[in-house]
């Protein structure tokens, strides 16, 4: 009978030490070096989420998941969310972050963005807003008219920067995050004394280097090309900006502005309409305000790219020699296009 009890003791401590190993052990399954999210939302229970994390394998023992979250009561503090688990982490450490009730901080990466419909689709792929409802947003006046944009100006708020915030954020907190930050940015580094001196608004500043963020991916000729549109600004003289022109177009990819594009009604199409846009052609980089802001006084009105293709380009204080050079540009551009047109054939 002792020898009978004892293997059950011994067997139960085996049980025992197992399930400790394998509740605190690696418990992840998935391969990949980042972090792994998965949704709750309102309707969420734990049978829902136990299933998604064996169809998904997310977990390498859900069994030991299962048996500890039920006698811990894990589940009764389970709030709608995204939660993170991480590469590595034990069976334990899932089950708190679920008791905690703790969801993750997700970032919200913005570089370079053209359009609404792209900031939508950014919004939505990672929060809970969908893109509809973004896109409304977005296009309703009584939305964002706390933050003194229009419609058509609501992307001067976006400092391009990474921002953190929770899933189910409202659209209200995530513009109010950067409208702060955009005010932070500005009351730097004298930038509202330098639009001034300008005699540039903010918004203005910003418009204005959405456009020379276009025009070319190199600071050197940033500088120039700013004093050209500030330059043209000053003689109330068309900017003539070809990535307006592309934007009105809604065609980023178009190498050659051909004359019937000019015709185009838009308040983009900056060769019929004087001054600014109404509003950006794209979030610019912060270094790319700061060059607007610091652009050197030249005497230059126009440019052109360089025949060479480089990306760089040639700046002319008067038209004849501006025309010289893009006489150039075209000849190259003429063979360029034939040539890859005889590839394409």
């Amino acid at each position: 009978m002792k020898s009978f009890f004892r293997l059950i003791f011994i067997g139960s401590m085996a049980i025992a030490l197992a399930f400790i190993w394998l509740l605190f052990s690696d418990g992840t399954k998935f391969k990949e070096k980042s972090s792994y999210f998965f949704i709750a939302d309102s309707s969420t229970n734990k049978g829902l989420v136990l299933t998604d994390f064996k169809q998904r394998g997310l977990v390498k023992y859900p069994f030991i998941l299962e048996l500890y979250t039920n006698l811990t009561g894990s589940w009764d503090h389970l709030k709608p969310g995204k939660y993170e688990i991480k590469k590595g982490q034990s069976i334990w450490r899932i089950a708190r972050t679920i008791s905690n009730g703790r969801i993750a901080e997700i970032k919200l990466v913005i570089n370079r963005i053209r359009t609404k419909e792209d900031l939508a689709k950014l919004i939505s792929k990672n929060f809970s807003p969908d893109s509809v409802q973004v896109m409304n947003f977005l296009n309703s006046q009584d939305s964002i008219t706390e933050w003194k944009v229009d419609t058509s100006n609501v992307f001067t708020l976006i400092i391009p920067d990474t921002y953190s915030f929770y899933w189910n954020v409202s659209l209200n907190k995530i513009f109010q995050k950067l409208a702060d930050a955009n005010t932070s940015f500005w009351n730097k580094n004298d930038r509202k004394a330098k639009a001034a001196a300008l005699h540039l608004t903010e918004k203005q500043v910003y418009i204005l280097a959405s456009i020379v963020d276009e025009e070319t991916n190199y600071d050197s000729d940033k500088y120039k090309i700013a004093s050209v549109y500030i330059n043209r600004l000053n003689k109330q003289m068309p900017l003539q900006a070809c990535p307006t022109i592309k934007y009105a177009m809604k065609d980023f990819t178009l190498t050659r502005i051909y004359e019937k594009y000019l015709l185009n009604p838009s308040p983009y199409n900056t060769y019929r309409h004087k001054g600014l846009p109404p509003g950006p052609i794209c979030t610019p980089m912060p270094k790319t305000i700061d060059i607007i802001l610091d652009a050197p006084k030249t005497n230059y009105l126009f440019f052109v790219a360089k025949s060479d293709f480089s990306g760089y380009h040639h700046f002319s204080s008067n038209f004849t020699e501006h025309n010289t050079y893009a006489k150039e540009y075209q000849k190259a551009l003429d063979i360029y296009m034939a040539e890859k047109q005889k590839k394409g054939n």
